[in-house]
Formats: structure tokens, sequence, C-alpha cells
């Protein structure tokens, strides 16, 4: 069945938006009762990864976490950092997985600099994962595979836009979109991957587990790899396992 391409009036309302000030500072979050939830108290492994699968299982067994896998990833060109949401879509001791427009802002930064960071956060569990690391580029079989998983539309979606370029109107991706369809989706023929679409992997350095408390002495535990000729001494530093150590943050 073929997709609809909605389009959107526009506003029409203006605002002076150099007579607006507005002061948020009063917003505060109302966190949960303090209790146990301290992190030495719950931590499951002494490397970051089962960790991380810990709370990601907990995170998605909460109805009112939407998309407990939508990561902010950051990325920086010539010193000029951009962030934007992302979904992960698998992890584990290799790394964390996403995919996207290989000609998007993003992966044209990536191919310039490969660090970058991304972030967690469950607003519900008042919980946040930090992730420093690196990028590498997935397997076109493996990027090949994860496309063809995707919902039909979603992969015209994906072969229709040519991601962070400049587009006169929406009904340029409308009409786009309603070629593809007639191309594939009507007599129900494969979406070939673009060769402009594909997967990258995050092959972390650090990983930083931050858990709030209502007394806003918030609990972080962050693991990095050991550098050379570090000695963990037990009390700041502490030795993981896997190459890593970990330590306790101020918040």
């Amino acid at each position: 069945m073929a997709t609809k391409c909605i389009r959107f009036s526009n506003i029409s309302q203006q605002f002076n938006l150099r007579k607006m000030s507005i002061d948020i500072g009063g917003m505060r979050l109302r966190y949960k009762n303090k209790d146990d939830t301290f992190l030495e108290k719950h931590l499951v492994s002494k490397e970051p990864f089962l960790q991380f699968k810990s709370w990601f299982e907990e995170a998605c067994s909460k109805k009112e976490i939407l998309e407990p896998n939508a990561m902010c990833l950051a990325t920086s060109k010539d010193g000029f950092p951009s962030a934007r949401f992302v979904l992960c879509k698998g992890y584990g001791k290799d790394g964390f997985k996403f995919f996207t427009n290989y000609g998007s802002r993003k992966a044209k930064e990536m191919d310039e600099n490969p660090n970058v960071a991304a972030t967690f956060y469950w607003e519900f569990l008042n919980r946040s994962v930090r992730i420093e690391g690196h990028v590498e580029k997935l397997s076109e079989e493996e990027s090949t595979k994860y496309f063809h998983s995707r919902p039909v539309p979603s992969q015209v979606a994906a072969t229709a836009s040519y991601q962070s370029t400049p587009i006169e109107s929406r009904d340029v991706l409308c009409e786009r979109e309603k070629v593809l369809e007639a191309e594939y989706i009507i007599p129900q023929k494969e979406v070939p991957k673009p060769s402009y679409w594909g997967g990258y992997i995050i092959r972390p350095r650090a990983i930083e587990f931050w858990q709030g408390q209502s007394d806003r002495l918030h609990d972080r535990i962050k693991f990095r790899k050991s550098a050379a000729g570090e000695v963990p001494d037990g009390k700041i530093l502490h030795e993981g396992e896997d190459g890593w150590v970990y330590e306790r943050l101020s918040p």
C-alpha cells in the first residue's frame, strides 16, 4: 500500500524574538525519594557492557519510555560540535551500532573526525549513559541485511532522501517517494539498498553511568580503558575486567 506524504501549512504567526527572554531556571525535576539506588549497589559487572545491558533491558521494560534506544550522537568538525538523535540498533562488547545516510552532515563530520560521543537518557528511571569513542563503518553486507529488515516504506524513505542537503520544498521529497513507490512497492519488488546508506559502530574508550538522586548528589561511575602503566589503587581507581578500570566522579 502506498504511503502518503503529509504536507504542513506555513505558520503565519510570527514572534519578535528580540524582545523575548524567558527564564526557566525554576524548572525542577522531582526525583524519587532517596533510597538504595546508589550505583555501587547496582553494578552488575566490572566492565561496562553488561552494566549497560542491565540498564537498557530495564528501560525497555518501562512502557513510559517510548524509544529506549534513542541516543544523542555528537560529532565535531574543525572544533565546531553538532548533535542529533539517532536510534541505536545493536550493542555488545564490540560497541554500539547505528545506521544513517553516508552523505549526511554527521557522516561527513565522522569521515573527517571519527571521534564521537553518544548519550542515552531515560528520564523515567533518572538514568543516563555517556559514551566516548571512535566510529568505524559496518560492512556492506551487514548494512544491506539491516536495510532489508526495515519496513518497506522506511526503505523507500531512506532512498528518497539525500539527507542534510537543501531542497526547494517538501514536494520534492513527495515526488521522489511517489516514483519509488510506483517502482517498488506497487509491484512488490525489493528495494535495493542505496550506496549512500549504511551503518557505523562506536567503539568506546569510556562509558559513564549516571544515576540521579533526590538530594542532587547524583551518582556517576565511569568505566574507561586503562592507560599504559596505570595501577588501580582500589580506592579512587578500581580494577575492572577486560582492560577496563572504573572510578566514581563527583556530581
